[in-house]
């Protein structure tokens, strides 16, 4: 999608995420509203393991997933291949100009894309544009600002402010969860149900994972590069943070919330 920089960066720390992300735990809100036969966009696709499962869901209906990574969306192939998903097909797009036709769609689906973007009020027109009258678009997105954990480690919370910097660099809006029936009603949406989920991380292994990945993801990604190129933290400070993860995800009590808003939004 177009915007200055992609805060998270493709790395595996950040793609580790990504795959863990299915239909179930990631567009819950949706899928009492889809059916065998309908024909669905996914913007902002990544490895594809959500648009795999959603092209299960509305087989044999037509499902094509889009992303602004060549790289990504060659993996997102091999995933659908994969699973069988031999109605999913996959290529390089951009959210504010996509390449199909006004009403081309059923459903038009974006999971944690407008929080990174300029202009989310401008995406959610173009999602509007081809989706067909009377079809469904539908977004959720992660507000960083809402979310939750114990223990109250200093190196998390010195994380959630440089999280915040890098992001608003870019021009995006780490907390969108919260912004996007706002942002709806700005794209000249009246019909929008809104709602929110909650990822939670407090089993030994998910605890683990999740502190895992984002003790590389501090060090060795995008969002790091950032941080340091921009002058908004040191290597040191960056490390820090890195153990800071490390220990909170030991503590046998660690709990972490990451709450999601959610639209769906009548054509």
């Amino acid at each position: 999608m177009t915007n200055p920089q992609y805060t998270h960066g493709h790395q595996d720390s950040v793609l580790r995420s990504h795959r863990w992300r299915t239909a179930q735990n990631s567009a819950g809100y949706l899928l009492p509203h889809l059916a065998s036969g309908l024909s669905l966009l996914d913007i902002g696709c990544g490895p594809g393991t959500i648009t795999s499962d959603l092209a299960d869901l509305v087989a044999p209906g037509a499902v094509w997933g889009v992303d602004s990574s060549a790289e990504v969306v060659a993996e997102a192939s091999r995933t659908a291949k994969a699973r069988g998903a031999a109605n999913a097909s996959f290529g390089v797009g951009d959210v504010y100009a996509l390449a199909h036709a006004d009403g081309a769609f059923d459903v038009v689906h974006a999971h944690q894309v407008l929080q990174h973007l300029a202009d989310p009020a401008a995406a959610l027109r173009e999602m509007g544009r081809v989706c067909r009258p009377g079809g469904i678009v539908a977004a959720r997105d992660a507000d960083y600002a809402a979310m939750a954990w114990f223990p109250r480690v200093p190196a998390l919370d010195d994380w959630m402010t440089l999280y915040q910097q890098v992001a608003r660099s870019n021009a995006a809006e780490p907390d969108g969860g919260r912004f996007l029936r706002h942002w709806a009603h700005r794209a000249g949406f009246a019909d929008v149900t809104s709602s929110a989920s909650v990822w939670c991380y407090s089993t030994e292994a998910e605890r683990q994972w999740w502190g895992g990945l984002w003790a590389d993801r501090v060090v060795g990604s995008a969002f790091a590069a950032q941080a340091v190129n921009r002058g908004f933290a040191d290597v040191a400070r960056l490390q820090a943070m890195a153990a800071g993860w490390r220990e909170w995800a030991s503590h046998p009590d660690a709990w972490f919330a990451v709450l999601n808003g959610e639209i769906l939004c009548r054509r």
